[in-house]
């Protein structure tokens, strides 16, 4: 089965990375806040720094260095700039239902409004600096866990769990989300109830097989998987997209479910100093690679992404939207 049918190639950029396509990106630990007690990787002295590679299973292996070009490249990105650049308008501006913004909060309020997406956990992987993408989510899981491969992502996840001042302010996103649903609910209940219901946030690496390393504190396997702009950002081509897949497909138990939002035919993107590389891919290629990772796909949508969004942070062409299941016996 081929890969590389996107008009834009699948290529790793000499000693760029592949990175996060316009979204979250790379990794997350923990937080205190309320009664919910929160192994936090964010300021416990564990000695990482950004550069540090992901503490979840170590260091890819060295005759892999495709993906050393990777972690070398997130060294140099800076959270707030990304937030920036595509949470902040125009790309922010929740305004019009035909945004990039209001589509995502859609299809996943739509998914999550299923109740078939459900269950006791779920973890995000590779959160980012972003927490938007579990606002529909939280009512239907008792216990989230947040991931990244970054400690100055898990940082800035732990400043808005612990609402300390500074943290980057989603009540716009949590406004919509609340609207889109119709349940009379307050964006102020809504963080409330996402920040009681993650437990932690943890280091991974999607390039291990065992992204969370041995012995995690995330309950696995879990009833659901989330992923945004993670994947096709930390992957220098499709086969270690399809690799990273099968490997963060371990955590979900058979008959769970994956939502995975990511870019179309983006090759690079930035955030701040840090100009990162993409892999390319085409709705084909991510049906392709679910498929082949041992999921039913029940739902893949996309959104071409208008010139007036087009800002030079990146060149993304457009963003995908996927719904799968993992089949029984996988």
């Amino acid at each position: 089965m081929g890969w590389g049918r996107c008009s834009a190639e699948p290529r790793a950029a000499p000693g760029a990375a592949a990175a996060p396509a316009a979204e979250g990106r790379a990794g997350s630990r923990a937080a205190d806040k309320g009664a919910a007690r929160r192994e936090d990787s964010a300021g416990d002295g564990d000695g990482m720094s950004a550069a540090d590679p992901s503490p979840a299973a170590g260091a890819a292996p060295d005759s892999d260095p495709g993906w050393a070009a990777v972690a070398s490249a997130y060294r140099r990105f800076e959270p707030r700039a990304y937030l920036r650049n595509n949470y902040a308008p125009p790309r922010g501006d929740l305004s019009s239902p035909d945004g990039v913004g209001p589509w995502k909060l859609r299809c996943l309020a739509q998914t999550f409004a299923t109740g078939e997406v459900s269950g006791h956990s779920l973890i995000d992987i590779g959160s980012g600096p972003t927490i938007y993408q579990l606002l529909s989510a939280c009512t239907h899981f008792e216990d989230i866990t947040l991931t990244d491969f970054l400690e100055v992502n898990r940082q800035e996840l732990g400043l808005w769990l612990r609402e300390e001042p500074g943290a980057f302010n989603w009540s716009t996103y949590s406004q919509h989300v609340c609207l889109i649903e119709g349940k009379g609910e307050s964006w102020q209940e809504k963080e409330r109830q996402l920040r009681a219901k993650v437990k932690r946030v943890l280091p991974i690496d999607v390039h291990q097989p065992q992204p969370l390393g041995a012995g995690s504190p995330a309950p696995l396997p879990a009833d659901a998987l989330v992923s945004t702009f993670c994947l096709e950002a930390v992957s220098p081509d499709l086969p270690s997209f399809q690799r990273a897949l099968d490997h963060i497909t371990t955590l979900l138990r058979p008959g769970g479910h994956l939502v995975l939002i990511g870019a179309l035919e983006e090759s690079w993107y930035l955030a701040g100093e840090a100009r990162l590389v993409v892999v390319p891919v085409c709705k084909e290629d991510v049906m392709e690679a679910l498929v082949r990772s041992g999921y039913e796909v029940r739902d893949l949508r996309t959104y071409v992404m208008p010139a007036c969004l087009q800002t030079g942070v990146d060149d993304v062409k457009g963003i995908f939207f996927a719904w799968a299941q993992k089949k029984a016996g996988v």
